[in-house]
């Protein structure tokens, strides 16, 4: 199952916004084998989706924000989990600062990339995807939004976010 490209969340978005959006469009529909992506905010709030139509459901649930399985609103709560577990992995460690995670499974993986000021890029994708492809283009996105992904910026993300709802 291919991740679907992200829409633009309202027509008053920055250009900023706007690239960002863009950026995740041609990460999903660019690298074969993912499933999902979320950036997430330091505070664990979910900014961009490759499926923000299926945000929403988590409130239809019954028994609250569960979400969808194999949502954006999942996998912004795996990332955001697991930065902080490996943040705190890497403080008592003295490791520094965390660049990327990675987790296989026998039905996927879940990859993590630190953009900047603690915001998180997580993919989720196939079991048969390449992850030196899928990590070189996370990179790849890291470093072209990490630069642009300023505090009014995350602010305007997330009101898109909540209006998508």
């Amino acid at each position: 199952m291919k991740a679907q490209a992200p829409t633009a969340h309202g027509q008053g978005l920055s250009s900023q916004a706007r690239n960002l959006h863009w950026l995740l469009t041609n990460l999903v529909e660019e690298v074969p084998g993912i499933r999902s992506v979320a950036v997430v905010s330091s505070d664990g709030l979910l900014l961009l989706s490759s499926d923000p139509g299926r945000v929403d459901e988590a409130a239809a649930r019954p028994g609250g924000g569960d979400g969808p399985r194999g949502s954006s609103a999942d996998l912004a709560t795996i990332v955001s989990g697991l930065g902080s577990l490996t943040n705190g992995a890497a403080k008592l460690m003295d490791g520094g600062a965390v660049k990327q995670t990675m987790i296989t499974m026998d039905e996927g993986s879940v990859f993590v990339m630190s953009i900047s000021d603690g915001s998180l890029l997580g993919v989720q994708a196939t079991p048969d995807c390449d992850m030196n492809v899928i990590a070189y283009h996370m990179a790849l996105f890291v470093g072209r939004a990490g630069h642009v992904l300023t505090p009014e910026l995350r602010s305007e993300l997330r009101k898109s976010m909540e209006s998508a709802k």
